[in-house]
């Protein structure tokens, strides 16, 4: 007999090779109708399979959100049945599940156009309605080989034969249509539901090789119920609308060309809203941390003694000098601190020793995965690094939290998970170095949980740590529920040891410090660019690289404007002036596609009573006002958060008599 434990604890014996379908059965039939699934000690498995031994059970309906993958996946092959029923002769290649949908390659002389979809959506829909259920049959490899080769289906006889030798070759069925696959699926076709909807196409090479034949691929995406459809199809539309690479144009603030793959040209505007979110993370650390500055270009054993040429090497640019020495331009900053750390002997009073630098870097990136600011060859990171004792390292990856939270609620980001990412497989140091680290960073993100009252979201990510030391992560969400990897705390016991770094403690011995590598923004580049899309462009006015503009809708009113300028500018605004010979109207509706916050407007009467007509961006309505009530407003507005909170701490320290 085998035991299976549910949920809720309770155990019952079975037979083995029992299916899930005979357990759920055996408990109630209105629960085995819901079920689309089963899970064995946390692995999602066919309700089909037979359980052939003691194992934790649990039985999971479409709803669930661990059904969603198998949702899209059941999705992929009912698209897959309905090309080649449409398409007689199309071959059928790979159809992965990915983020937020799948897609499914075909071979076939013609590509498919977005224009076949509405046939092929009423063939899927046709499937699913005929609810036929997904059968699983175990083949030997050269049953699979006839099978297939039957079909005249070449690739899939390809994918036979890279399968290794001894792992079980499974073909799933639904109805007379069946396909090579891992599974697991639901119960039936009919468990889909109707919320899929197909995307786009696109050409791909199989295999991903250019020496392989094109094949088309058609992307869709599935959700549990319309309404979930119907909120991502939303979040794309504005996505679209909030793509930065389509508004940086807009407001003239970069752009990228062929010469420099992966390099931003910073345009003025942009490089203003890129060295305020700078000075801003100044402001953060002044006081705390000491700004440094290593250099660009280092001799490859830096990179040999730090891990980075065995396990980076193919991301970094590297070039060969004539003497035959070997350099890299740095695709990270730590070696270079580590090495300002080594310079002059450091005590126990030293630390902990927090450095910090907006440093250049370099990484190689394929031409393909390049995606505007998010995904770029050259960037700047807002990178620390600190050296600490073991005592003292709770402590600091708490203050650098704080730090990192109330940074992002500045930028205007509440929603944030912090995820600790554990040992990876490929590593370096000892895995007593490994507990003792997960074991401070699992009493971190505790004290993190515990400290915002459940707030802030947590979470592990096994096997993704950095291969010298556990992480953690920081996703935050923006205005559309897109989620953003971010900032980073990573504990490293294994850098400051390779170079020999040392402190000498208070025994008067040698101990090396334990290196915690931090980033709050991670990427300058792509937090600009998350910035960008989460605002749609529509800053608030402390980042707004234009703040104001001073627009005239006569000639008459140009002295009074220059005025306006000349005194905005005194209260430190960034504020142009348009006094073009153009409609006011015109003037309004091109500053406004730039995303300008605030236009001033003068006319004839303003100039004579030295009055302003304020038009917000977004909003139809005008108000007039004193130009210096104006000012006075927006300068007050435009004060950065950081800088508004420390005015307000001065005040409150001020005694009442004093004031």
């Amino acid at each position: 007999m085998i035991t299976l434990t549910f949920p809720d604890g309770a155990q019952r014996q079975y037979q083995p090779s029992v299916t899930g379908r005979e357990v759920v059965e055996g408990i109630a039939k209105s629960l085995a109708k819901r079920t689309v699934a089963m899970v064995l000690d946390g692995v999602v498995s066919d309700l089909s399979d037979p359980i052939t031994k003691d194992t934790r059970i649990e039985f999971i309906g479409r709803d669930d959100p661990r059904a969603l993958e198998l949702i899209r996946h059941d999705c992929a092959h009912v698209l897959a049945e309905a090309v080649q029923t449409l398409f007689p002769g199309t071959q059928v290649t790979i159809g992965p599940v990915i983020e937020n949908g799948f897609y499914y390659d075909f071979a076939r002389p013609e590509p498919f156009t977005p224009d076949d979809f509405s046939a092929i959506e009423a063939k899927m829909r046709e499937i699913i309605t005929r609810d036929a259920p997904f059968t699983k049959t175990v083949l030997s490899r050269d049953e699979a080989r006839r099978v297939f080769g039957d079909k005249g289906e070449t690739f899939k006889l390809e994918l036979i034969d890279a399968i290794p030798a001894g792992e079980d070759l499974k073909i799933y069925a639904q109805g007379d249509w069946f396909d090579l696959c891992r599974g697991p699926h639901m119960t039936s076709t009919g468990k889909i539901g109707n919320a899929f909807k197909l995307m786009k196409v696109a050409g791909a090479y199989w295999r991903g090789d250019s020496r392989n034949p094109m094949l088309t691929r058609i992307y869709g995406t599935a959700w549990a119920n319309q309404e979930d459809l119907e909120t991502y199809l939303h979040q794309l539309e504005e996505a679209e609308k909030r793509d930065h690479r389509r508004l940086g144009r807009e407001m003239d603030l970069f752009h990228f060309q062929e010469e420099g793959p992966g390099v931003v040209f910073w345009h003025p505007k942009g490089w203003t809203l890129f060295q305020e979110i700078v000075s801003y993370m100044r402001r953060r650390l002044k006081g705390d941390y000491a700004e440094v500055n290593a250099p660009q270009i280092l001799d490859k054993s830096l990179w040999e003694t730090s891990g980075h040429w065995g396990w980076y090497r193919e991301n970094m640019f590297v070039t060969k000098t004539e003497d035959d020495r070997v350099f890299a331009i740095k695709p990270m900053n730590c070696p270079g601190h580590v090495q300002i750390f080594k310079h002059g002997l450091k005590s126990y009073r030293d630390l902990p020793l927090r450095l910090a630098e907006f440093g250049a870097v370099s990484r190689y990136e394929p031409s393909g995965a390049l995606h505007g600011l998010m995904r770029v060859r050259a960037f700047t990171q807002d990178d620390a690094h600190i050296f600490c004792t073991e005592d003292q390292l709770a402590a600091e990856c708490l203050k650098i939290n704080d730090l990192i939270l109330s940074t992002y609620a500045d930028f205007g980001f509440e929603e944030i998970t912090v995820k600790l990412s554990t040992r990876p497989e490929k590593r370096v140091g000892t895995d007593a170095m490994w507990d003792h680290a997960e074991e401070v960073m699992e009493r971190v993100l505790k004290q993190i949980s515990d400290q915002s009252g459940g707030r802030i979201k947590t979470g592990i990510n096994p096997g993704e740590g950095a291969f010298y030391g556990p992480k953690f992560e920081y996703v935050l969400r923006d205005a559309i529920g897109r989620d953003w990897q971010c900032g980073t705390t990573q504990v490293d016991f294994n850098m400051p040891e390779r170079y020999g770094a040392f402190y000498v403690d208070q025994d008067g011995q040698k101990k090396t410090p334990v290196m915690v590598h931090r980033a709050i923004c991670g990427s300058m580049e792509r937090f600009a660019g998350i910035l960008i899309e989460n605002y749609a462009g529509h800053f608030p006015l402390w980042l707004a690289p234009v703040q104001a503009v001073v627009c005239t809708i006569v000639a008459d009113a140009d002295d009074f404007a220059h005025e306006v300028t000349r005194q905005a500018l005194a209260r430190g605004l960034r504020v142009e002036s348009d006094l073009r010979n153009e409609k006011i109207t015109y003037k309004v509706r091109e500053h406004s596609l730039a995303k300008v916050p605030a236009l001033l407007v003068v006319g004839k009467k303003e100039a004579a009573e030295r009055t302003v007509s304020i038009r917000r961006l977004g909003s139809p309505d005008q108000k007039t006002m004193s130009l210096e009530a104006a000012l006075d407003a927006l300068a007050a507005e435009a004060v950065p958060p950081d800088l508004r909170r420390a005015a307000a701490s001065r005040r409150a320290d001020v005694p009442e008599a004093a004031e």
